[in-house]
């Protein structure tokens, strides 16, 4: 498609890159992944508690014949539900799949897709990032509307120690290659 400019130049109209998003509140915010980050959303499976984990790893679920970890990122993250928090009770499932590992992020409401360019995603802040984690998983901030979204990198969310206390075929599968 052409524009035509005042001056009778042409310039072509560039249209933009689009990033998909699934947007979900976490507390009073919004957060968002990279939709090929999520394999599937689906209401939470029952959990079985497992023991010595950490406090925001509610457990694992069979996801479809996948025994799956179940993370709270509201515990992960230390934010408090929000006021008009009218939980039916009814939670849903993102499974996010990584290289090693697919894990559930549990959350409170229905996950909605957003669409928006590239360039509403701006680098987040050094100061917004977990000191405690060795990559930075915010990978920037949203700004859409009159929306403030936290874009999250979920391969980065959890610290390798985590990963291999989350996955225990991992574990399993190297004890096996060393026989």
């Amino acid at each position: 498609m052409v524009q035509t400019e005042s001056s009778g130049e042409r310039k072509p109209i560039v249209q933009e890159a689009l990033v998909q998003l699934i947007v979900f509140r976490l507390g009073t915010e919004e957060y968002g992944v990279r939709i090929e980050q999520v394999k599937e959303v689906t209401i939470t499976p029952d959990i079985a508690r497992m023991p010595k984990t950490p406090a925001f790893v509610k457990g694992i679920a069979n996801l479809r014949g996948d025994i799956i970890a179940i993370i709270d990122l509201e515990e992960r993250f230390g934010l408090r539900r929000g006021k008009n928090d009218l939980s039916t009770g009814i939670t849903y499932t993102l499974a996010i799949e990584a290289h090693d590992y697919t894990i559930g992020i549990v959350v409170r409401e229905v996950p909605q897709p957003l669409s928006l360019p590239v360039s509403a995603i701006e680098r987040a802040p050094e100061f917004l990032q977990d000191s405690n984690i060795q990559e930075k998983y915010i990978e920037g901030i949203a700004r859409f509307d009159s929306r403030i979204i936290i874009v999250l990198d979920m391969m980065k969310l959890l610290t390798p120690s985590e990963i291999m206390q989350l996955n225990p075929r991992a574990e399993s599968s190297t004890a096996r290659s060393r026989t």
